[in-house]
This record gives structure tokens, sequence and C-alpha cells, in this order.
């Protein structure tokens, strides 16, 4: 109680804003620079940055975890790629090589040194969230120093001393209740004295072992910190003028959304729009916290605004996701699809830890799609082919377009053959593949 008290009347004083950058931002020297020019234009203190890690160096670091664990002779040609990288924009920002960020940085990857010198003999989840973390790790370790020599009040901060989570590795599971009671008791009255940088993606189990919020998961920390801090806002900066109805790379012609609800902006992100985490609107929309999308390119442009909007979208807004899989199943004896089946199917698909991007039950059958990943599509046919008979198809892609019509059904459809059609009341998801040129 003490702590809500004294973090409603630090928000009184200097109403807390949490910003999130994106590796993209900060792929290279110059995105550090800019990203610094965007923090310096905030006036007060109370402001609280979240980082990712650096360009694509999170699938660097997944590549380096595979080699690891696969054994591979390339598994310290690719770790000196991945330390070149930072260094190479260390030195770029820093002409002075003595500068402390230096032999930090260093010490940060010496725990990948540890690690692989060692045989794997724990869990590959394990391994994965102990070497792709450190990515996050670095780049605020970066901007922290960079930010450090351009204004006295920076503090860096690790985030696994405030996000605690379950030992869930590749998707730690947040423990809310410890987690906003070390935020309001340690970080908030830090924060009412310094802009400080910290890390997404990362947690911390009891035991002390880092864990990972899934792949993307830096926009759903900054969304953690800013609920248990009652921000007054969250801004995610990223590489495109805010959320737009389509993706550039499928559509000539997009528009940007001004505004959007929260209950939009979670359908969206739940269906697979890739500008917004699709865990990261609930903790906000809870606190009625306000969400904008900008451009870190273009730092004066108006983005997207995500508040509690009572109107929907005012266009169609189209998701596509291919390399797809649509799987049948269908009992082996007279019996139907019913609540028992789908009890087991849905226990399948969770213990394989297979998202299900739509799906439709009839009397004989139940269809699902889900991102394809050879490896757990065979072991979850293994497990079904037990008691169901499986069909299925691959190389399929899913077309959600919410605010449908005709028209952009239309649209999407031309020269497809479509395989499964799921419609409500303002959502439309198609399953289809290109016509071959015969048919």
């Amino acid at each position: 109680m003490w702590a809500q008290t004294k973090m409603n009347e630090l928000n009184k004083l200097s109403p807390m804003k949490i910003y999130k950058f994106g590796g993209a931002s900060v792929k290279d020297a110059d995105g550090v620079r800019n990203v610094s020019s965007i923090i310096n234009r905030h006036k007060g203190n109370q402001l609280l940055i979240v980082v990712s890690a650096m360009g694509k160096i999170t699938n660097k670091l997944e590549d380096l975890t595979t080699a690891y664990l696969n054994g591979q002779d390339d598994v310290h040609q690719i770790f000196d790629e991945i330390k070149g990288y930072h260094f190479n924009i260390l030195n770029e920002l820093f002409t002075d090589h003595n500068h402390p960020i230096f032999n930090d940085v260093a010490n940060t990857f010496v725990e990948i040194d540890w690690l692989i010198e060692e045989e794997p003999n724990d869990s590959h989840d394990y391994i994965y969230d102990q070497i792709v973390s450190i990515g996050e790790l670095v780049s605020s370790k970066i901007l922290a120093a960079w930010l450090g020599t351009l204004r006295e009040n920076v503090k860096w901060l690790d985030a696994r001393n405030f996000i605690h989570t379950d030992n869930t590795y590749r998707e730690g599971l947040v423990n809310w209740e410890k987690t906003e009671a070390d935020i309001q008791k340690t970080l908030a009255p830090l924060l009412a004295k310094n802009i400080a940088v910290t890390q997404g993606f990362i947690g911390n189990t009891s035991e002390n072992f880092t864990t990972t919020l899934g792949r993307e998961g830096s926009d759903y920390s900054a969304a953690i910190f800013s609920a248990c801090l009652n921000a007054q806002s969250v801004t995610i900066w990223k590489d495109v003028p805010g959320v737009l109805n389509a993706d550039p790379k499928w559509f000539d012609e997009t528009e940007r959304i001004p505004q959007l609800s929260y209950h939009d902006a979670i359908e969206l992100a739940y269906y697979g729009a890739t500008v917004i985490h699709p865990k990261t609107i609930k903790p906000i929309q809870n606190k009625n916290i306000p969400l904008y999308v900008r451009s870190f390119v273009n730092p004066n442009a108006p983005g997207t605004d995500i508040t509690d909007l009572k109107d929907h979208l005012p266009i169609p807004s189209f998701i596509f996701k291919v390399n797809q899989v649509l799987l049948s199943i269908f009992p082996k004896d007279f019996s139907f699809i019913i609540e028992e089946n789908l009890s087991d199917i849905f226990s399948l698909f969770h213990e394989h830890r297979i998202k299900i991007n739509t799906m439709l039950n009839s009397a004989i059958s139940f269809s699902i799609s889900f991102d394809y990943n050879e490896k757990k599509l065979q072991k979850l046919i293994a497990d079904l082919s037990k008691h169901y008979k499986i069909k299925y198809n691959t190389d399929v892609e899913l077309v959600t377009i919410r605010y449908y019509n005709q028209e952009t059904i239309d649209r999407v459809t031309v020269n497809k053959n479509i395989l499964l059609e799921v419609k409500s009341r303002n959502t439309c998801q198609i399953v289809m593949r290109d016509k071959k040129p015969t048919e």
C-alpha cells in the first residue's frame, strides 16, 4: 500500500513514460546516436527505455545456440562474428578505447564463453535462454554508455532484477505479484531522478536463472514495466510510420491507421500483425495506458495511437502468414469429433508448443492451421495418429481480413485455391494456396 501511494505521488510530480526501441533502431552506431537524440528530446526525468538486441543479433545468437547444441565446427566462428559486430559499433561510438564500456561488453560475452566451452548437458530451451538473452544485455549497456556521454542522470538496470517468471524457458510466465512489488519498491524511486535503460525480452526465475518471454517479447517487457509503474504512456519506436492496414511487402498501397482501439489492436496482434507483440496490449489496457507507435526514422510524424477508443477500424486490415500447415483430424471409428476429442487434441498442441492460427470444427473433422516447423509437425502427427486419421498440407498461406467484405476477399484470392474459410462478424480467415497452371 505504501509503495502504491508513494508511486502515485511520484506520478503527480513527473508522469512516467516508457520508450521501447527495437533492434532495427540500434543496428549500428548511427542508429544509437539517433535513438539518443530521440531520448534527449524528452523533458524531465521519469523515462524508462526498454531496448532489444541490436539489428539481427537475436537471429545470430539463435544460430550460435543451434551450432553449440549440434556440436558444429563453426561455433566459435559465429561467436566471433557476433562479438566483432558489437565492437565495431563501440569503436565508431567511442574514440577513447579505455572507456569502461569495452570491458563491460567483453565481460558480458564471457558468460557465453564459459557455457560453450563445456558439453551441453542442460535442456535445449534453458541453453537457448542463457545464450540469446546476452543480445539484450549488451545492446542496453552500449546505449546506456553512449547516453551517459550526453547527460549525467543515466542508469543501466538489469531487467532480471524486476521481471520474475516461472521456469518455462523460451516462454517465461510472469509472476505479476512479485514483479509489480519489486518494480514499485525499487525501480519507481530510481526513476524519480534518473533516466534508466533496461532490456526487453528477458526475465529471471526464483533460482536466479535467465528466462526469455518469447520471440519478439521486448514489446511485452515494455508493457509489463508500464503496467507496474502506472505509466502515463508507452511509445514503441519502429521503422514504419505507425500501424498499417497491411504489410507493405504484400501490398503496394497501404494506409496508416491513425487511431486504434485496444480491442482491435489485440485482434490484429493475435492474428499475426508483426508491428505489435500479441501479449503487449492487455497489461496496458487493464491500466488504460495509451500506446503510441512512432517512427524512429521520422520522430515528428504522427504515427498510431492505441487507446480505449470505442470506434472500430475505419478500413479493412490484412494480415498474411505464409509457410503454414493445414492439418485435418478425423476419428478412426464411427464416432464424431466431440468435446472429449477436442480436449485431447488441444492438450497435444499445448504439449508440443504449437500455436493455432485458425481452426474449423465439423461433426467428423477438426481442421487447424499453424506455422510450419518440420520437427514439431512430425512429433505432433505421431501422437495424433495413435487415435485419429490425419491429413495435412504444407506450404499454404493464411490471410486474415479484419472488417472484411466480398471485395476484400476477392482481392486476396485471385489465382488461389481456397482450402479453408472461417468467418465471424468482423473477421474472415482464409487458408489457400496458389493455383497450379492446369487448374
